[in-house]
């Protein structure tokens, strides 16, 4: 079986998710070949996980200023500010027997395709053994304070952030791969403001590709290397591909949800499933 990539795009927040969704609601219907995407954020945005609640968790007036956007996710997981990184998603159908039929079996082989990606980088990336809860409450809201299970960490720090969400036919797992880490800016945005001790606690937590190598690269070759990942682990071909014209008429209209400030302050309370 050949998988489909999307190559690296930047997009808003409101039309990433909505790309992403598409995707999954597509590929799910017409039990399409699993897709590997590449985007960035443009502008600057934060997500928040599908149950989490954007008034206790996120600054959203400072982000209305800064002209940072805030979208709500599929997904769960914690609130994640989108700047300088390489964000992926994946989107498949259970017959792709690559993946197990699990959360956190689906985890752990996208995280080793990533980590061998990020080797052809030079970074030595291996897999978090379990979470670990940090002992700072202020934390709670931020992805990247702590690793989950399965999730990739250098040096014992974490560098890439992941969520999924599943339905009867299928999943889609979507993650933050940092390039740079800046605390003070991306602990601006959330909830609530940290001092300066739990700022450092939160740098010395966190790991960058650009940080950990001597030579920058940017997202094309970031990419790459992922690619190169992928199939090494998954041991299947890949084809670069764009959105179908169904894709592109539903993450039209799928744009408008995400856009929408009620969909962002309360979301649904019912898990999605795949009729809708």
């Amino acid at each position: 079986m050949t998988w489909r990539v999307l190559d690296f795009q930047r997009y808003n927040a409101f039309e990433n998710m909505a790309i992403d969704e598409a995707i999954f609601r597509e590929t799910i219907k017409n039990k399409k070949q699993p897709t590997l995407r590449f985007y960035g954020w443009r502008p600057a945005a934060v997500s928040i996980g599908y149950f989490q609640d954007i008034k206790k968790e996120v600054n959203v007036e400072k982000c209305r200023a800064a002209g940072v956007d805030v979208v709500r996710r599929l997904s769960g997981g914690k609130a994640v500010f989108h700047c300088a990184e390489v964000t992926y998603s994946v989107v498949a159908c259970n017959n792709e027997v690559f993946f197990p039929p699990d959360i956190l079996g689906t985890y752990r082989v996208i995280s080793t395709c990533i980590a061998h990606g990020l080797a052809c980088l030079g970074i030595k990336a291996s897999l978090a053994e379990k979470g670990r809860n940090p002992r700072d409450n202020d934390f709670r809201a931020c992805c990247f304070s702590t690793p989950s299970r399965n999730e990739l960490l250098v040096s014992g720090r974490k560098i890439c952030g992941s969520a999924q969400m599943r339905s009867g036919g299928g999943f889609l797992q979507h993650g933050s791969i940092l390039t740079a880490f800046d605390p003070v800016q991306a602990a601006s945005f959330l909830l609530p403001v940290r001092t300066g001790f739990q700022l450092q606690k939160l740098k010395d937590s966190v790991a960058a590709i650009n940080e950990e190598i001597t030579r920058p690269v940017d997202e094309k070759e970031i990419c790459a290397s992922l690619k190169k990942g992928f199939i090494a682990v998954s041991g299947r071909e890949i084809a670069e591909e764009a959105l179908s014209v169904a894709e592109e008429e539903l993450a039209g209209k799928l744009m408008q949800k995400y856009a929408d400030l009620s969909w962002g302050i309360s979301g649904k309370k019912e898990p999605w499933k795949s009729g809708n």
